[in-house]
């Protein structure tokens, strides 16, 4: 197998990502981007691994054995280091979509835009937090109905006592 086409998709596939990253300023698209970038790593150590070794750097050398000792061939097992990496990868990026939706839902809710651009960076304003969502709020009425009607001469003295 020639590793140059995949290894060339990888390059193009990491840089329509980066290109992505920078360019876009819808949040979700930039998520997509940075998935974009994760999948031509898949795709570059999925390839580096199936990549024969041999023709690279020649057959390998016979190891001399003990004359009793099975014979193992390396060639029918190969080691699949890129496979591994490849789905930890695959981990890392579910977890960054889950992080990153999260971050991307409150951002619209705080500030009604998924647009990056909008987004102060510099400046730190604590009124705008969610306990200052939560304080602005109007206080919810109780659902049994008991703050609609008025109190009766019970209640008044169990309040007027505490």
């Amino acid at each position: 197998m020639r590793p140059v086409i995949p290894y060339v998709a990888a390059a193009l596939l990491f840089g329509l990502g980066v290109y992505g990253v920078l360019r876009r300023r819808n949040a979700v698209l930039v998520l997509m981007a940075v998935e974009l970038m994760l999948n031509a790593v898949n795709l570059l150590l999925v390839t580096a691994n199936a990549a024969p070794l041999a023709t690279v750097s020649g057959p390998p050398a016979a190891a001399p054995a003990a004359p009793d000792a099975p014979a193992v061939d390396t060639a029918a097992a190969p080691p699949l280091t890129g496979q591994a990496f490849s789905l930890f990868v695959i981990v890392i990026a579910a977890a960054e979509v889950g992080v990153g939706l999260a971050i991307v839902l409150q951002l619209y809710r705080l500030r009604a835009t998924i647009a990056v651009d909008d987004v102060p960076l510099d400046t730190h304003t604590p009124d705008t937090g969610p306990r200052a969502v939560v304080a602005a709020a109007p206080a919810a009425p109780a659902r049994d109905g008991s703050a609609s009607r008025e109190p009766g001469p019970g209640e008044r003295a169990r309040g007027a006592e505490r």
